[in-house]
């Protein structure tokens, strides 16, 4: 199944865990001058992605300087950790549980930190970012400042950083 996943949608490695594939990037940009100063040129609308996530991995702490939304689509359910800017933590659980407060679609916010963990075999969902995603807007945490940031999670970013 999961081999089965990978090879259909043409997934590869992704540098914070996983396996992933662009599968939509707009071809309209967004003009640096009608972007926030956080961002360091134009980028494009909006992206979108399959992310796949695999049993004993895990998608380490990171952060991006636009919104994200976390669509479910198959296998187990996923857990978003969510440090957010005003110091405060949040636990999406992605999933087709309803009936224990699973979600199918949810936001992790523009720099907030966040990682995420299957709670089974895997998770294959999906991630569409506005402003489009760039590599330029993508940074890993480094475990020793995030425990400065986030004194109470020490246990979870040791976890889930590398």
């Amino acid at each position: 199944m999961i081999e089965n996943i990978i090879s259909q949608y043409n997934l590869i490695p992704h540098p914070e865990g996983g396996y992933y594939k662009e599968t939509y990037r707009s071809e309209e940009m967004i003009p640096s001058a009608g972007l926030p100063a956080r961002y360091s040129g134009a980028r494009n609308c909006s992206t979108a992605i399959y992310f796949l996530l695999l049993k004993n991995l895990f998608s380490a702490f990171h952060r991006i300087k636009s919104d994200e939304c976390w669509h479910f689509y198959e296998g187990d359910s996923l857990h978003v950790h969510v440090l957010h800017t005003n110091g405060s933590y949040e636990l999406i659980r992605l999933g087709k549980n309803r009936e224990i407060g699973e979600v199918y679609q949810a936001i992790v916010p523009a720099e907030a930190w966040f990682a995420s963990e299957t709670v089974g075999e895997y998770s294959f969902v999906g991630c569409t970012v506005a402003p489009g995603f760039d590599f330029q807007d993508f940074e890993l945490a480094e475990a020793d400042s995030l425990k400065l940031t986030y004194p109470d999670r020490q246990e979870l970013i040791s976890r889930l950083c590398r």
